[in-house]
Parts: structure tokens; sequence; C-alpha cells
């Protein structure tokens, strides 16, 4: 039977495990979008995971959600990257960088920049802009057929960044209600061109950006996470089966490195995804119905339902030896929530240790 302590062949990366830690806005970056040196010694803590999916990363300045995140659109900000990604290797680990672009979850206060999304429809939620916290999210600019091909070939220019910044590949946030989420999505994406209105209209971004990353930088080097029937920032969905099993069949000839998927749908979609999906599939059991964040049982659970890998995310803020503690039944830290996007702070973001035997 698969274990989470099995090795795995990523790619043309080997795991020494099946965990991977998931992606996760910790908000320490500068307000340039710069990570700093306390980013390195963040990631080099947990560097045991089989893999480590980095924080979302804006791919351009009009793509940044939230402030204090990092961005791979500049060379400063690559340059920036590097000691971070060789602080990983360094302590034997491997690293993908998250490429997240806000779309229409973006606020001028933050980017300096009006957001675009696929149809000019806004949030209801408020969005959190820094010091003068939170905002009436703003109506986001619909993007034109032209400027969405622009924003495609965006995902590609910070995938070819993030390889140069020493990341081993990049992952496509296409979960959570970001920008390829609002394309994929029936109440945020009410296109009548071709990259909306049907099924196949509407995943035909997801599709293009995978396939603009991949040509960038090789298909190995990609992954791709998505949250089928997820509600995170408003987003609804129709006909959840239908609508992603069209979308991994059409993903599935680029040769992804991964598809990465929340747990937000039933079991039996999930099932369905993974056997239609020929590449590495992995399972995060913390999406909206899961049970909770960091409970070994489910990543098992999840391996026999034909998962290759199982990610975790908040169990890694306490616990940067997460892989360990699970492997003796050791117990898990709690991290404190007001620390999770203290901008710029050590506290809760490195100074949580590994256990002491």
């Amino acid at each position: 039977m698969t274990s989470l302590f099995d090795s795995y062949r990523l790619g043309n990366l080997t795991l020494p495990n099946r965990i991977v830690m998931a992606p996760m806005t910790r908000a320490r970056a500068s307000d340039d979008g710069m990570p700093g040196a306390s980013a390195g010694t963040y990631y080099a803590q947990r560097a045991t995971a089989g893999l480590i999916v980095s924080e979302g990363i804006q791919p351009s300045l009009i793509g940044q959600s939230n402030p204090n995140t990092p961005g791979l659109h500049t060379d400063e900000q690559v340059a920036a990257w590097r000691p971070v990604t060789a602080a990983v290797h360094t302590n034997g680990g491997r690293i993908f960088a998250q490429l997240m672009h806000g779309g229409r979850v973006g606020h001028p206060d933050v980017a300096g920049q009006h957001p675009v999304a696929p149809s000019a429809i806004a949030l209801e939620a408020p969005l959190f802009t820094g010091p003068r916290g939170r905002r009436p999210a703003p109506v986001p600019r619909a993007l034109s057929t032209a400027e969405v091909r622009g924003e495609v070939q965006v995902f590609a220019d910070a995938a070819r960044r993030a390889v140069d910044a020493g990341f081993d590949g990049v992952e496509l946030h296409g979960a959570n209600g970001y920008l390829i989420n609002q394309f994929l999505s029936s109440n945020t994406n009410q296109r009548t061109d071709a990259y909306g209105g049907s099924v196949t209209g509407r995943i035909r971004f997801a599709v293009e950006a995978a396939e603009a990353a991949a040509d960038a930088i090789g298909a190995d080097r990609v992954g791709l996470r998505i949250s089928p029937g997820g509600h995170v920032w408003d987003i609804a969905e129709d006909d959840v089966p239908e609508h992603y099993t069209a979308l991994v069949e059409a993903l599935a000839p680029l040769g992804l490195a991964y598809l990465h998927v929340l747990v937000t749908t039933e079991e039996d979609t999930l099932i369905a995804l993974r056997k239609a999906w020929p590449g590495a599939y992995i399972i995060n059991p913390g999406g909206q119905i899961a049970p909770k964040e960091g409970d070994q049982d489910q990543g098992e659970h999840w391996l026999t339902q034909g998962a290759d890998l199982i990610s975790y995310g908040r169990a890694y803020i306490a616990n940067p030896d997460l892989v360990e503690r699970f492997r003796t039944g050791l117990p898990l830290e709690t991290a404190d929530p007001d620390t999770w996007y203290q901008g710029g702070g050590a506290t809760g973001y490195t100074t949580h240790a590994s256990y002491q035997h």
C-alpha cells in the first residue's frame, strides 16, 4: 500500500516523500514585491517536504491581490528570489512558484492599477488594502479579447522568470476565485467571445495559460491548482463534474507536471477527475467540505483513492517538520491566526521550531 513516506518521481524531480507544502499567503514581502531574507529561512525550515509550493506570487503588477505579497515581474524580484530558492535547495528541498493573478480580487490602493477580469462584475466582499483597512471592491475592467491573450502571455513570462530565479517549476493558481478561476466560473464570466459562454469557452483561458507556461519552460515544470465547486470570493460554478472533466481532458495532452485539487466538491467527482487525469494528481484535504487541515488519516485515505501526493497548508505554519511529526506520531502545534499575515514580522513566520528529540 502506498504511504505518505514513499518517494515519487515528479517530472525530473525525485521527491523523498509524498507530502507537499501547499501555497499560503504570508504577506511578508516589501511594498515593491521583494521577498526578504526571512523568506529563505521560512522555506528552508520546511525543506523536508517532498515538494514546496510557494505563496501566491503575482506574475504582473496588475495581478497583485494582497498587500506585501511578492512578485515575479521585475529583474529585481527575480534576483531577490534567488537566495530563497538556493536556501531550499541547500537544505535538500524542491520548490515550485505559485503564479497567482488576482483578477477582480484586487484594488488600486494595493497595486496602483485598476483590476481587470473576464467581466465587469465586482466582488460583494470588501478587500483588505493595507493601512487604509478594508475597502469596497471596485468594479473590474473587462478585458478585451486581445487583452485576454496578453494575460495568457503574462503567465509564460513569469514562468521564465521563476526558472531564472531558481524555482524548480511553477504552479498556475486556477483555484479560490482568482483570475483563472474567474474565467472558469459561470457567475464571474459573462463573456460572449471565445473565452466565455459555453464550457469550452470558459475553460479556454486556463488551457491557454497552461500551454503558454509549458511552452516557456517545459510541461514537466508546470502544474495547475483547481478548486472544483469552490465558493471562495463569491465564485459559483454550474455543473461541476461536466465542467472540470472538460478542463482535465483539454489539459491532458499537454503533459503537465501535475494537477493540484482542493477537496471542494464531492469525493466521487474528485475520483472521476483522478481517472481522467493521466499525470500526477495532488489532493489538498483542507478544502471547504473536508474535515480539518493537517489530518494525516485523510491524506492516507486519498492515497488509497488514487492520489499521488497530498498537500497540507496551515499545518505547515506551526510545524516546519510536519513530515517527521507524521512519521513519528508527534502531536501538531497550532499557529496563532493573528500571525498568519503579519507583514514583515518574524513572529509566527520563522519562529516555529522543529521538534527537539
